[in-house]
């Protein structure tokens, strides 16, 4: 049994500023409710086969994955796939134009979890896509408001 859950919004802002700010994997603790910390593991820019190694909590558990981009099309496409941790998981990030400045973000995550985590995947779909809105919330208010939630 695999995840595959996907999640959009609309953000007020071009499409070059919500696809800069989402890209760099280091703005990733501001949006991200569950994502505590971010660190490059390759140099920045970022760009194929770049890789940025994250701390999250959850599921009441912490988790420290190591993310590998496989593609990346500036300002259109960014995926991203597990090179460490619990069990493979890919990110996919697409922005679209929507005119008068407004993007458009689709954010999906999809998955095969290994071991006990596999036994978890229908609830581990749920909290994923629950927690994908609130992430995408949280970037359409971090961007169009300019707050940065701690």
């Amino acid at each position: 049994m695999s995840v595959d859950v996907q999640n959009e919004i609309t953000i007020d802002r071009p499409l070059a500023v919500v696809a800069g700010y989402a890209a760099d994997q280091a703005n990733a603790p501001q949006w991200y409710e569950n994502i505590s910390a971010a660190a490059w593991k390759t140099p920045p820019p970022l760009k194929l086969g770049s890789k940025v190694q994250f701390t999250a909590h959850f599921l009441g558990r912490r988790l420290d994955y190591t993310y590998e981009v496989v593609e990346y099309e500036p300002e259109r496409r960014l995926v991203m796939r597990t090179a460490e941790g619990p069990f493979p998981m890919e990110t996919t990030y697409i922005w679209e134009e929507r005119g008068r400045g407004a993007t458009r973000m689709t954010l999906r995550n999809r998955g095969r979890p290994a071991g006990f985590s596999k036994m978890l995947t229908p609830f581990m779909a749920r909290a994923i896509r629950r927690a994908t809105r609130k992430d995408l919330t949280r970037l359409k208010d971090v961007l169009e408001t300019g707050s940065v939630i701690a």
